[in-house]
């Protein structure tokens, strides 16, 4: 059999990449020797491959800086309505080739490399990921970046620069460990300080009440220097921005404290303060109400706020008087991801009353006018809710605030329901039971304008359950965006092969409008199509097989079946079922090893939370079956596990593309949407799953029968919960249920410690939240429908194709589109701006005519030519001039 391809191979045959030009290519190759030669100070005969990789980023950087600027000049002089999306969490993942995609550069970059001599993989390898998210919520942000640059929104993502990303997973003995992300050690080329925009952020101090109103005294001050990284939208020239702040001492910090004490000390205790930004928190669906970490929620919405209120401010530098706010919500949307960022709501507030002298009553119907609130949790242990007693000592000012929100949303239900004083308690943003705690959720529903849940489901849930008092107060507000994925990214990237293929089918329009897809429901029985599809599959299982088998040292069978669990580890996930599934088939094989069998790799991936003991030892039970299974000779071939090690953005772009069988088995009604989902369907993989999050819909595009359903749906779950779920009927009543707990309970995989596994039966006996006996016989059952299909080849391609052609739904352009226009009021437009090599007159159309109009009003009525003709060359440097815009 011929070798596959390598990407670098495919991606020269792509037409959607871009056009490779002799004077590109010569362009690039002398911006790569000049950034090789002037920006890293190095020759060819001692540059290392680190630095290689820096040189062609930087060249690439440069074909987006003209984008950039002129973007940023756009907005200043046509002041469209601004979009700021907030969030704690950005999981961007690596830059270089998403650039070079975007820009329309790859094919005259990979042209350029190679007659270089060098390899363009290599090189892609050597950029770290940015890992500052944990996964789906920090994903879903990147994604949407991306989506709102391609669709010609003036956006902003707002977020921390982490000196420290997610960390990094170590597999030893198999048990997670912990490595510290030093992400930059290297240094980052894609960001741009702007020390220039530094800005103050205060913490705890004190309240005092005065004539003029309340004031904020003896505060801790706190800099946020912002780092700015281009964000290219789709061959569309658009480059919005994403600024993240990083702390900063202020250069007396401490030092007043000391008159002639110890001057040492005090500058090592600048430390404090920039330990804002140093480290994410690595929980993901659990909330830790530590000082920290409601630091930085309060950092970056206050550094953020001053930032949109200065550039709010800039373009109304014309108008006569103090600046009215009145038009604040016309030009400005502010999305908060998640309650992370919802100290946003009373800190506007803050200033707006405060600051800005605006009363209450107008400061809160502006506030609510432009504050919108995407929830992504339903699970309880996931609800922020902060102590009373952290922000009075952190946030005085705000809690004040806060209980003055609070006292008129009361008093407003109280008007309504008079007698129900338990609605009154279940709706105050103030919880009382076990402590005094502020529910962020409440404040950020009634503080926003819109409220959306992130799949139907989900949403659905939200209305009717979670939030029922407020749903039934304000119905209008509640809506749903179902979450999507950008295709650039996971599919043109990742899995080049594939994207080619559908442009040769049905044109290259798609990359934009991914509803096109629906045009490859005309080739499902294309015998050239399907053998097509095929061939691309098994060229990137082969890949994958030989990453697999360098990395792992276990030989990979390329022809098995890849059965696919990647995503955070966590009970309600159920890996846990997935594990149980793995050691039924093991004890089947044992039993009866001539019996026919369709072979299996089985791979799971993702990070636990450090302090998380149950995903900790789910990690561990997995990798000790995995251990026995690879190295039993009865076994063989048939079947492999592989625990992936560091999961991450990178790694999911080697994984997806070379997926046959998905696992999307969480408890129904505990996953909001999720996106890696809608990532394996786009790149031909079919999906186990339950009922829950976006497989609802993704089942109701391709059709349940193109999908493996099986378990209990949310009703059926409410209605056990009512019941009651009784783990050990299960256990005794399904002999290959109890035959695999009975192993993992007596140390089987683990004879040295044979009890090492009890914490885990004892949890699913007697504590199991998500009820993996439950669904385990449906599971196994609809697992051996899988089999059966996988066996024809054939119709399996043809369900594969199927499901290809119905993922158009899962585009976070349409996600993105959906935000627009029925939540921040603005409408995307496919608006090309002109490349910087353009005439300046190109860009502006206004300032054209406007110029135009001067010339017709001077000649007219002046009757000196000369003063006219000087005029007329005034106007045009004046209004030809760039504008001095604010980034």
């Amino acid at each position: 059999m011929a070798a596959p391809l390598t990407d670098q191979e495919k991606r020269k045959q792509i037409s959607i990449r871009g056009i490779v030009g002799v004077e590109n290519v010569a362009e690039l190759k002398k911006g790569f020797n000049r950034h090789l030669h002037f920006t890293l100070v190095k020759d060819r005969n001692v540059a290392t491959p680190r630095d290689y990789y820096f040189a062609l980023a930087h060249t690439v950087r440069d074909h987006l800086v003209g984008r950039w600027i002129r973007t940023q000049q756009f907005y200043y002089e046509t002041d469209p309505k601004r979009v700021y999306y907030l969030s704690l969490e950005f999981y961007m993942g690596r830059t270089l080739q998403n650039t070079m995609i975007n820009l329309g550069l790859q094919n005259a970059c990979d042209e350029a490399i190679y007659q270089l001599g060098l390899d363009m993989e290599d090189l892609e390898e050597m950029e770290e990921d940015a890992g500052l998210g944990n996964g789906g919520l920090g994903r879903l942000a990147a994604c949407f970046l991306d989506s709102m640059a391609t669709l010609g929104l003036a956006a902003y993502g707002y977020g921390i620069r982490y000196e420290y990303g997610i960390f990094n997973q170590k597999i030893k003995n198999g048990w997670q460990v912990e490595e510290a992300d030093d992400w930059l050690r290297h240094g980052n080329p894609w960001e741009k300080a702007r020390p220039e925009y530094m800005l103050p952020v205060h913490f705890y101090g004190r309240v005092e009440e005065s004539k003029g109103g309340a004031k904020w005294v003896d505060t801790q001050v706190v800099l946020a220097m912002p780092y700015d990284t281009p964000i290219p939208g789709y061959m569309n020239n658009t480059v919005n921005t994403m600024r993240l702040w990083s702390a900063r001492a202020p250069n007396d910090f401490n030092l007043m404290d000391f008159n002639v004490g110890d001057y040492i000390q005090a500058v090592l205790d600048r430390n404090l303060a920039e330990n804002i930004s140093r480290v994410l928190y690595p929980n993901d669906n659990f909330f830790e109400g530590k000082e920290l970490r409601l630091k930085q929620e309060y950092f970056v919405v206050a550094a953020t706020l001053q930032d949109i209120i200065r550039r709010f401010k800039n373009s109304k530098k014309g108008s006569s008087g103090p600046v009215s706010f009145d038009s604040f919500p016309e030009k400005v949307a502010i999305q908060l991801n998640d309650t992370h960022p919802a100290m946003a709501i009373p800190e506007l507030m803050r200033v707006f009353v405060d600051v800005e002298k605006l009363d209450w009553d107008t400061a809160w119907a502006i506030t609510k006018r432009t504050f919108a609130y995407t929830n992504h949790t339903v699970l309880p242990e996931a609800l922020e809710r902060w102590p009373i007693g952290l922000l009075e000592t952190l946030l005085p000012r705000h809690l004040q605030i806060i209980y003055r929100i609070n006292q008129g949303h009361l008093d407003e239900i109280s008007a309504l329901f008079p007698e129900d004083m338990d609605r009154i308690r279940r709706m105050s943003l103030i919880e009382e039971d076990g402590g005094k705690r502020v529910n962020m959720a409440h404040l950020c529903i009634v503080g926003s304008h819109a409220v959306n849940g992130v799949a139907e489901i989900h949403s659905n849930i939200i209305k009717t359950d979670v939030f029922r008092d407020f749903s039934e107060l304000e119905p209008e507000k509640f809506q749903n965006k179902t979450n999507g994925i950008t295709p650039r990214r996971w599919l043109l990237l990742c899995n080049p092969g594939l994207a080619e293929l559908i442009a040769e089918a049905i044109g290259e329009e798609y990359v934009k409008d991914l509803s096109q897809l629906q045009k490859l429901n005309e080739l499902v029985d294309d015998d050239t199509f399907i053998r097509d599809v095929s061939k691309v599959k098994q060229d990137n299982k082969e890949k994958f097989s030989q990453y697999l088998e360098k990395e792992y040292m276990v030989e990979i069978n390329p022809s098995s079946m890849f059965d696919v669990h990647v995503k955070r580890i966590h009970e309600y996930k159920r890996q846990l079922l997935n594990c149980l599934h793995i050691v039924t088939m093991y004890n089947r094989i044992r039993k009866n090893p001539k019996a026919p069998f369709v072979p299996r790799t089985v791979i799971i991936g993702g990070k636990a939370a450090p302090g998380y003991h149950m995903a900790k030892m789910i990690i561990k039970l997995i990798t000790a079956v995995g251990e026995v299974v690879n190295k039993d000779p009865v076994v063989g071939s048939k079947l492999k596990v592989i625990y992936l090690e560091n999961y991450r953005v990178s790694l999911a772009e080697k994984v997806i593309p070379a997926t046959d069988l998905s696992e999307q088995i969480s408890t129904a009604g505990t996953e909001a949407s999720g996106t890696g989902n809608m990532k394996f369907m786009l790149n031909g993989a079919l999906t186990i799953g339950t009922m829950d999050g976006a497989n609802v819909e993704m089942a109701e595009e391709a059709g349940e029968e193109n999908m493996f359903i099986f378990g209990m749906r949310v009703e059926d779950v409410a209605e056990m919960d009512v019941q009651g779920y009784d783990a050990m009927t299960y256990y005794q009543n399904i002999p290959e249920l109890k035959q695999a707990i009975d192993q993992i309970n007596s140390g089987f995989f683990c004879p040295k410690q044979p009890e090492l596994f009890k914490d885990v039966t004892n949890m699913l006996f007697n504590h199991d939240r998500f009820k993996v006996f439950a669904d385990y016989e449906d599971y196994i059952k609809c697992q051996e429908k899988v089999n059966e299909l996988y066996q024809n080849p054939r119709e399996w391609t043809k369900m594969v194709i199927k499901n290809i052609a119905a993922s158009g739904k899962f585009s976070s352009d349409r996600t993105i589109t959906d935000y627009a226009t029925e939540v921040w009021g603005v409408e995307p437009t496919d608006l090309k701006i002109p490349p910087p090599n353009e005439p300046r007159e190109a860009l502006d159309e206004t300032a054209r005519a406007l110029r135009e109009k001067c010339y017709t009003v001077a000649t007219r009525f002046l009757p000196c030519l000369s003063v006219a003709n000087w005029l007329i060359l005034y106007l045009k440097v004046k209004l030809s001039k760039k504008v001095d815009h604010d980034p």
